[in-house]
């Protein structure tokens, strides 16, 4: 059964599920202002507390994919990773370089994740 949660500007949903798997779109900073360490970490807060919403959390995040506008900054995006997932539970992961997500923003993530 697959089902479509929290949906988001009538285009798209924000989280699809099928047989406990959840499937989360693109989350950005809010405060896009931040440098890339401070965006990645607006970002990594979120997709933990939507995780949260949803019955799990980063350890059960199997596969991350990172869009970031200057590759140059992984090394930043990486530290506030590190904070955030412990070493045992870290996902399979893919940084990918664009050309633009939009004014000031500098990484969009997606995951996929286990319910518990």
């Amino acid at each position: 059964m697959i089902k479509r949660i929290l949906p988001y500007e009538g285009l798209l949903h924000e989280v699809v599920e099928h047989n406990g798997v959840l499937y989360i779109g693109g989350i950005v900073p809010e405060d896009t202002s931040l440098d890339m360490s401070g965006q990645a970490n607006d970002v990594l807060r979120q997709l933990a507390q939507l995780l949260k919403t949803l019955g799990s959390d980063l350890a059960n995040v199997l596969q991350v994919t990172i869009y970031m506008t200057d590759l140059k900054e992984k090394a930043e995006f990486n530290t506030a990773w590190k904070a955030r997932f412990a070493e045992a539970h870290l996902p399979a992961r893919a940084a990918i370089g664009v050309a633009d997500l939009g004014p000031g923003v500098k990484l969009e993530m997606t995951a996929i994740a286990a319910r518990h």
